[in-house]
């Protein structure tokens, strides 16, 4: 089954863009790094004890929703201008990600119109999306959770930018659960799901990092 015949049918009308939770309504909101500053207070440098925090809280949701068992659509959307001669580039995020060098023949690429269409100068740019089906055993998904964290601070891993583009949004979507993980960056992330009870014990299990703006609607949901 292709992406878009998938998400048709799971999540009409959904686009995969950042702001999932928005888009959708069973999903869950949350905050990472526990309100500790990306900045000591000595020259500003970056707090790393932070995003070893971040990195852990991101990696055991990742863990609680994805199994060794279930297919996984691992899409990357690239935002680029159409004027660029580097559209539609494969990105590295599959070279260096991906474990079996066999597999990643199999990743597909669409040019789609710019998914943030309502900005001023949206006509300007495209969404390069790439997917490949896989596993999770297919990839290095700690580096990769890592990598998603690090999108605005000098830190490795990285996603990797294509010349002329902006940095890539990465989406973990579970065929078999029904469900979409999404990390914008080190302060939080989103989940979405076909089916409230598919996600109800992640919910349960990480209460703790709902992010308070959205507590009590999510509280809502699972009663």
């Amino acid at each position: 089954m292709e992406l878009k015949e998938y998400l048709n049918i799971n999540f009409p009308s959904l686009i995969l863009k950042p702001s999932l939770y928005y888009q959708w309504d069973i999903g869950i909101h949350f905050e990472l790094g526990n309100e500790i500053y990306q900045f000591t207070s000595e020259k500003d440098q970056i707090n790393l004890n932070r995003f070893e925090q971040v990195y852990s809280q991101a990696l055991s949701i990742f863990n609680d929703l994805f199994s060794l068992h279930d297919e996984i659509i691992l899409v990357t959307n690239v935002y680029q201008y159409k004027t660029s001669k580097n559209r539609g580039q494969r990105i590295k995020v599959y070279d260096r990600y991906i474990k079996d060098k066999d597999l990643k023949f199999s990743l597909k690429q669409k040019t789609l119109p710019y998914v943030f269409g309502e900005e001023e100068d949206a006509d300007e740019y495209s969404t390069s999306q790439f997917y490949l089906r896989c596993r999770k055993q297919d990839i290095r998904y700690t580096l990769l959770i890592k990598a998603a964290c690090n999108e605005d601070f000098p830190l490795k891993p990285k996603l990797g930018k294509i010349a002329g583009s902006y940095y890539p949004d990465l989406f973990f979507v579970n065929i078999t659960r029904n469900l979409i993980f999404f990390i914008y960056d080190d302060r939080g992330c989103e989940v979405i799901a076909s089916d409230k009870e598919s996600i109800r014990s992640t919910y349960e299990k990480y209460y703790h990092l709902v992010d308070e703006n959205y507590r009590t609607e999510i509280n809502r949901l699972f009663k």
